[in-house]
């Protein structure tokens, strides 16, 4: 078992993660001389054709590189695991990008559980807060850590830090700069809970502009364009707010179009007089299509069992037989 008991940080740590978001964090601790005594992440995932390979999460692949215990527990209750973990004797957890925590475990350490959330609380609790920032169109996001309690993402907040979402993001940029910005407040949280000098305020007391929007898991369906619902900046927005994955898509001729990549055009029609998915093209270099009002012009797209390319090379190989989109 690694510990770094000589480090200049004395809390035990646990650390729960499982994408590449969760890594970042996990390293600077890491590499802070912080004493994170014991990984946790999700089971490994099989991939392949016939699944017959298991891959690690990018959380346990820097673990094991480091030399940290980690533990994948199928059932968090489970009662093997519960006396494991509370055999590493934890002051604090710290969980970025992980699952629901039940009681038994975020109550376990003497000074609690914190999470960092990519939004700013109360805004956007759930799965995916940086699609649905993006696809709402929102100017500004940021990181929230706040110690767990019952209900998803309600806890008492520690610290929000903003940044801007500029009008060219997608969900790339946006999670790049947010996975700094967390780390560097996973960082202050767990300096600051050391020291004793937070001061957790409730959501409720929280100033909001405007309603609260939720982050729901975005499943196949949630993707779709819908072309006769949405203007053209809505359009824009939802691309960007789905790219590079899962992708927002459409169907061509019956045929799976995944956009990654669009803009705000002007097509030479009116969309007054023109259904909402129809497509205006030269065969050559651009591919527009009309909004419940404006048109979009698709940059970077991917057809089913296609690679992704550009448009420019794609209607170079494609015969479009069809005049909209559904």
């Amino acid at each position: 078992m690694k510990e770094c008991e000589n480090t200049p940080h004395g809390l035990r740590l646990i650390y729960m993660g499982t994408p590449d978001f969760a890594v970042e964090p996990l390293r600077r601790l890491v590499e802070g001389g912080y004493n994170v005594v014991a990984v946790i992440t999700m089971p490994d995932k099989p991939v392949g054709r016939h699944h017959e390979v298991l891959q690690q999460s990018p959380v346990k692949q820097y673990a094991v590189g480091q030399g940290i215990p980690v533990l994948q527990p199928e059932r968090l209750k489970d009662e093997a695991f519960i006396e494991e973990l509370r055999s590493y004797k934890a002051d604090l957890q710290v969980v970025v990008a992980f699952r629901m925590l039940p009681e038994v475990v975020w109550a376990m350490p003497r000074l609690g559980t914190f999470n960092l959330h990519a939004a700013l609380l109360p805004q956007y609790r759930g799965a995916a807060p940086i699609n649905w920032a993006i696809i709402n169109g929102e100017k500004e996001t940021g990181v929230t850590t706040f110690f767990l309690d019952h209900d998803i993402d309600t806890g008492m907040v520690i610290y929000r830090e903003p940044i801007p979402i500029y009008n060219d993001d997608d969900v790339e940029t946006v999670h790049d700069r947010l996975m700094m910005l967390g780390a560097d407040l996973v960082l202050r949280t767990v300096d600051d809970v050391e020291q004793g000098t937070v001061t957790p305020i409730p959501q409720s007391e929280l100033n909001v502009d405007g309603p609260l929007r939720p982050a729901p898991k975005i499943f196949k369906e949630t993707c779709q364009i819908r072309w006769s619902e949405l203007d053209s900046q809505q359009v824009y927005n939802f691309v960007r707010g789905l790219s590079p994955y899962p992708a927002a898509w459409t169907t061509l001729d019956g045929t799976m179009l995944k956009v990654y990549k669009c803009q705000v055009a002007n097509g030479t029609g009116q969309t007054a007089n023109v259904q909402p998915g129809t497509i205006e093209t030269d065969g050559k270099n651009y591919l527009n299509i009309a909004c419940r009002e404006g048109w979009v012009s698709i940059l970077s797209l991917q057809l089913a069992g296609k690679r992704r390319m550009e448009v420019e090379e794609y209607l170079r190989g494609a015969h479009i037989t069809v005049n909209s989109v559904e």
